[in-house]
């Protein structure tokens, strides 16, 4: 079975979706690897690595004979056009927001499985590459914010005076917000979090993080991990709390999304206006809508005295890492799914089942075919 690795065309976008070391394993393993060359030049991999691992590196044309392709971002029309019907790839798809997309696959009747699609199960957390992914994006999104931030995060006592620690608010302690929590603590910051998920609070205090809590928050409703329906009432209570604790911060963090939908905002242009002159936001979710009213895709902003960070890609800015991790998730899941000899696919099997996408020219995912038939 020959393994074909795009190099990635999204602007902005580091990462590559094998490393050399993966590479190697999948070599041992009698795979055989064709990588584009420059395909990891944004991850600090040459193409000369990628020969020492085992693989061949060819041009974009090579590549596309390969059985399966592999790509961190989901593929484009132009690059499904050029594949060979009835071939395979695998990317981080999130394929319910991209109908376009599958209808091409379809036409071709490519099998195509999506990275973030892999259920949350303990057997299958090698190849979650959301919490690998988020894990660092967590730990960016605090080292971005010290940056811009104009004071120092710990306590810190001199002859000429104290120093009080920062102060960092963070919304969401998923995994990227634990992690943000968990460097911000780090750092010397004192740090509280609000999250819907009432489960959370242990988690977050285990950390040394104050958790924020919100009346009416064991009502919600979770799903895969994600908050899957919160009421008006309840996001009402939320800002509230948010209103009172936000006019303090140094530092706002915000992780909050709901699968399948827009971000909630959750910080609004009102809230921003009572923040201090000099304060930070970083909007982890930008690229799902936002949870700040005012932030901007992929921009750095100064609104109210107030700087915004609206970087989409957090882990790109990582990419050796990010690379590393992403490429253990998805040969991970390639070697679930198939052996040197081809795919052995058994369509009950709960992770087959999960990532499973498109199949012999229809959409077959439960949860994508229920979002794109409301």
């Amino acid at each position: 079975m020959k393994i074909g690795v795009l190099k990635e065309t999204k602007e902005g976008e580091n990462r590559v979706s094998l490393s050399p070391d993966v590479i190697k394993q999948l070599i041992k393993k009698e795979f055989s690897v064709i990588v584009e060359s420059g395909a990891g030049i944004g991850s600090n991999f040459s193409d000369e690595d990628y020969k020492q691992s085992g693989a061949t590196v060819g041009n974009a044309a090579d590549i596309y004979a390969a059985n399966i392709l592999l790509k961190v971002n989901i593929f484009t029309k132009e690059e499904v056009a050029q594949m060979k019907n009835g071939g395979a790839c695998m990317s981080i798809m999130y394929a319910y927001n991209h109908p376009e997309i599958l209808a091409e696959l379809n036409k071709k009747s490519i099998t195509s499985f999506s990275m973030d699609a892999v259920p949350r199960i303990s057997r299958a957390q090698k190849m979650d590459c959301l919490s690998s992914q988020a894990n660092l994006a967590g730990y960016k999104s605090v080292i971005l914010g010290a940056n811009y931030l104009e004071k120092i995060f710990p306590l810190m006592m001199t002859a000429s005076g104290t120093i009080t620690p920062a102060k960092v608010l963070i919304f969401g302690a998923g995994v990227a917000g634990l992690q943000a929590i968990a460097t911000a603590k780090r750092l010397g910051a004192v740090v509280e979090v609000s999250d819907v998920r009432p489960e959370t609070k242990e988690q977050v205090e285990s950390l040394g993080g104050r958790f924020l809590t919100v009346e009416g928050a064991e009502e919600v409703k979770v799903e895969g991990g994600y908050a899957s329906e919160v009421s008006a009432e309840f996001l009402q209570k939320q800002k509230e709390l948010i209103q009172s604790k936000i006019k303090d911060s140094d530092l706002v963090i915000t992780t909050a999304l709901v699968m399948g939908k827009k971000s909630p905002i959750l910080v609004t242009e009102e809230m921003v206006k009572t923040m201090k002159k000099g304060a930070v936001i970083v909007d982890m979710a930008v690229e799902s809508g936002g949870n700040c009213e005012i932030s901007e895709k992929d921009k750095i902003v100064q609104k109210h005295g107030v700087t915004i960070i609206g970087e989409s890609n957090l882990p790109s800015l990582l990419s050796t890492n990010a690379s590393q991790l992403y490429a253990t998730n998805i040969s991970t899941l390639l070697m679930h799914l198939a052996t040197k000899d081809g795919f052995n696919l058994d369509r009950e099997e709960e992770i087959t089942k999960g990532v499973l996408i498109t199949f012999e020219g229809q959409v077959v995912h439960e949860f994508t075919n229920k979002i794109l038939n409301k």
